[in-house]
Order: C-alpha cells, then sequence, then structure tokens
C-alpha cells in the first residue's frame, strides 16, 4: 500500500470528500478521488479534524513508571485522536535540565503513537528556589517552548517575573498552575457549603483566582507569554477576558472534567473524583463552558494524570489528586460543548488542535486539512455512543471517573504524517516513529 485514501469524511462537519494521504502529506482532496492502491478508509458518516495537541499531559515516565510510560500514555493519547502531546515536568527526576527532557522526547520518537514535547519546569526540582535550566532545555534537541511547575504554582512573584522575562528572549511561555499555597493548605475539595458539611478542608477560587491576576499583571509588566493551566472557577474566566480585552498575551486552558463534573460528586467520598484543582459548582461549570465557547478560554487541555491503584483506592485525603483524560477528552467535548449547541466541529478543531499548537509553537500541527499540509488528522465517529471500560483504557492506570458512563461519540483513526496510529478504534501495528514539528 502506498498510502490511505480516506473515502467520504466531513472536514471539521463539512460536506464529505476525499483524502489522499501518501508520503506524510495530504496528497489530493475532493470528493470521488480516483483509487491508486492505497488502504481505503470508509468515512462515511465521520468528522475529520486536524490531529488534536494536548497542552497538558502526564506521562510520568521515568520515575513512576508504575502509573504510565511513554509507551503507554502516547498510545491512550492516539486511541483519544491526539497527534501532539505536552509532557508535564513533575516526573522524578524533575524534567529541569536538559538532559531529562531530551530523554522524554526520545521516549517519545521510540514509541511513535503521537509526538511529544517535553515541558520544561519553571524552578529546580519544581521547589519554587531557583530558576531551572530554561535556555539549556530550550536549545536541546527537545526544543521546549513550555515551562510549568504544574502541580506546584510558581508561588514567588519575584521569580515568577524572572521566568517570564528570562522565555521571552527564545519565545517561550510560562504555564502557570494557579494556586495560592496559603490559602490551599490541606485543602481536599472546592470550598463551600458541602465542603463544611463533608467535612473536607476546602479549597476556595480565590486562591486560583488571585494568582491568575497577579501573573496576567506580570506578564503585562514584562511584555511576555503567559498561559494558565487548568481554570477551573467563573472568576478565572472573568479574569483572563480582562487580560485579553487589555490586548495581553495571556492564554488559557480548561479541562474536560471541569466542563461535565461537579463538586457534588466529592458527596461520595470516592477519591477518583478528587483532583487539583478541585471540581467547583455547576455555575463554574456554565462560565468555564461559556468562556470555551467564546474563546475567553483558547484550549481544551487534558491534565491526563494517572495514578497507580495504590494510590487512588483509599480513604479521600489520603488519595492523591488526578484523573484520566487522552481516551474520553473528544467524546467529553462533543456532549458538552457540541451536543449543547456551544461549538461546531470547525471551533472544536480551533480549541483542541489549531490554538494549542499555535500556543506550544509546533509547527507540524494543528494545520488545516488542506493538500500539502501534514497528514496529521483522527477520524471521529459523533454517532457512536459507547460506555466506558476501565479494562479497555490503554493507560497503565484506571482512574477514570467515568467507568459506566456512556459517551457520544468514539474516534476511529487517528493518522501521524499519513501513517496509522489507531484504525478502526484500535491500535495499529505500524506506528510511525515520532518526529519534531
Amino acid at each position: 500500500m502506498s498510502g490511505y485514501l480516506v473515502r467520504g469524511a466531513r472536514i471539521v462537519g463539512g460536506r464529505p470528500t476525499d483524502l489522499l494521504l501518501e508520503d506524510g502529506v495530504i496528497a489530493a482532496l475532493g470528493p470521488g478521488l480516483a483509487y491508486d492502491g492505497s488502504e481505503v478508509v470508509d468515512a462515511d458518516g465521520l468528522v475529520a479534524l486536524p490531529g488534536l495537541v494536548d497542552l497538558h499531559t502526564h506521562l510520568r515516565e521515568p520515575g513512576r513508571e508504575d502509573a504510565e510510560t511513554v509507551e503507554t500514555g502516547t498510545r491512550a493519547a492516539a486511541l483519544g485522536g491526539f497527534t501532539a502531546v505536552h509532557a508535564m515536568a513533575n516526573t522524578d527526576p524533575v524534567a529541569d535540565t536538559a538532559g531529562v527532557v531530551e530523554q522524554v522526547w526520545r521516549l517519545g520518537r521510540e514509541a511513535g503513537h503521537c509526538d511529544v514535547f517535553p515541558v520544561g519546569a519553571v524552578t529546580v526540582g519544581l521547589r519554587g528556589e531557583r530558576l531551572a535550566e530554561l535556555g539549556a532545555m530550550a536549545d536541546s534537541a527537545a526544543r521546549v517552548r513550555v515551562f510549568s511547575d504544574d502541580g506546584r504554582c510558581v508561588a514567588d512573584p519575584v521569580l515568577m517575573r524572572r521566568a517570564l522575562e528570562y522565555v521571552k528572549a527564545f519565545d517561550g511561555i510560562i504555564a502557570q498552575h494557579a494556586q495560592e499555597p496559603g490559602l490551599t493548605a490541606d485543602a481536599q475539595m472546592n470550598e463551600g457549603e458541602l465542603s463544611g458539611r463533608l467535612g473536607l478542608q476546602g479549597w476556595p477560587a480565590v486562591a486560583e483566582e488571585a494568582i491568575i491576576a497577579r501573573d496576567c499583571l506580570l506578564a503585562a509588566h514584562v511584555g511576555s507569554r503567559l498561559h494558565v493551566c487548568h481554570v477551573s472557577t467563573a472568576g478565572s474566566v472573568e479574569i483572563v477576558r480582562w487580560a485579553k480585552s487589555k490586548g495581553w498575551n495571556v492564554t488559557a486552558e480548561a479541562c474536560p472534567h471541569h466542563l461535565l463534573l461537579t463538586d457534588a460528586l466529592a458527596a461520595t467520598y470516592d477519591p477518583i473524583y478528587k483532583v487539583n484543582p478541585p471540581l467547583r459548582s455547576a455555575g463554574d461549570v456554565e462560565a468555564l463552558r461559556e468562556g470555551l465557547a467564546d474563546g475567553t478560554v483558547d484550549a481544551v487541555a487534558t491534565d491526563h494524570a494517572p495514578h497507580p491503584h495504590e494510590d487512588k483506592d483509599c480513604e479521600w485525603q489520603a488519595a492523591a489528586s488526578g484523573m484520566l483524560g487522552l481516551e474520553t477528552a473528544l467524546p467529553i467535548v462533543q456532549q458538552t460543548m457540541v451536543d449543547t449547541g456551544l461549538l461546531d466541529w470547525a471551533a472544536v478543531a480551533q480549541r483542541m488542535s489549531v490554538r494549542p499548537a499555535q500556543i506550544g509553537r509546533l509547527s507540524g500541527h494543528g494545520r488545516p486539512l488542506a493538500v500539502g499540509e501534514p497528514a496529521n488528522l483522527v477520524l471521529y465517529d459523533p454517532a457512536s455512543p459507547h460506555v466506558v471500560e476501565a479494562a479497555g483504557l490503554a493507560s497503565l492506570s484506571r482512574n477514570t471517573p467515568y467507568v459506566g458512563r456512556e459517551l457520544p461519540g468514539r474516534v476511529v483513526a487517528t493518522f501521524l504524517r499519513g501513517t496509522a496510529t489507531v484504525l478502526d478504534g484500535r491500535p495499529a501495528e505500524h506506528a510511525s516513529t515520532g518526529a519534531r514539528g
């Protein structure tokens, strides 16, 4: 076979057309393309989107291979329609040197399921005391452009200012985990009437919003790029909206679980629902959806956070925070944003591919599905509901809150530079070698 002939796909929800994928690019596009010996993929009724890009993935390797590896995490990503992921820095050792980020990048190339772009730590060891080797990581083979201490906040304003100033030299961006530590000591769930009734320490919205406001001002002051990780409150959306109205270079992401789930689930005391930032109120969920719809929130990012069962199958207070997200992200966005009329498929492509690629400065991803462009795309069936089963997930971990829940659609195929990494909803056997760009 010389490539793939995709028949009858609806590009970003438009009219059915054919796509010929050859030599890593879209070689031809249009209805009724002639068969040329390529493998034919029947895409009747399927939506074609540019390959999804995740700004926020925890692959855990090196150090926590009991929870996830680059191999298993990127396989899960491909099954979710992602052709590129940004691997967060809170590994062991921390990705705070050129050596560690290059290791993660090379592991991604070897796995070949999707491109892996390491995120460098802002501070050494994520300790918030001194800047990590930002320039060395940017100059490494991994070409790091996104830096984050995610899991911890860069709480020191002087250090945050210096980081923002430093990354300007190579058009980098600081992705902040907005959490004022003094307001969230021992926090367990969203602060409110329910946290008081359940006897769980509250995580107030202001702890997120205060850091976002401070960092928007700092980014404007030094003329640098700020990205806000996993916004979760209505107030956070308003602050980002205000910053953008000033013309400041601020972007933000929302997670699928914050678009769907609420803090009412904490009443079960089931730690599968424990996440940082926590699930918020129904009003916050509505505000996040509105912010994503009007572009205040730029992107959907999964915050895929695998944990082994011993870290989640315990009492709430002792459990680790985090949920799986890669394999369920697109169906949840369909349920919360498309089926509700808030976004069409073209806008989904913007929030889940185009804008994340632009924020991460990825040249080969988030591109339009057009002749001559890289053949990075996903075929999605929005009319194929399925029930989530933990045993069917590619991740090493099983900490998904969606087990037993019916989601409205499924990924049918994912192509990375014209090679199928997923076909007929299953991992393809001939995954391609990853590359930068």
